[in-house]
């Protein structure tokens, strides 16, 4: 018999005015405050705020997987 574990995704979005990467991890680390056991993840988008002609967010929408708890 083999051990199996169940993996869930969830979209997470973040932001920061620092950069993408700050984005990233920011939203992981909010994410793990929430759940445990996270795996990995895939920035699905990369978007900016623009404000008198000047970045002045950055946003990601990750896809975060994580593995469920027996």
């Amino acid at each position: 018999r083999t051990d199996m574990s169940i993996a869930r995704t969830t979209e997470v979005s973040a932001s920061s005015e620092k950069g993408f990467e700050d984005a990233v991890e920011k939203g992981i680390k909010r994410f793990a405050k929430t759940i445990d056991h996270i795996e990995g993840a895939w920035v699905k988008e990369q978007k900016v705020k623009v404000k008198n002609g000047e970045v002045s967010e950055y946003r990601v929408t990750m896809k975060v997987s994580f593995v469920l708890k027996d």
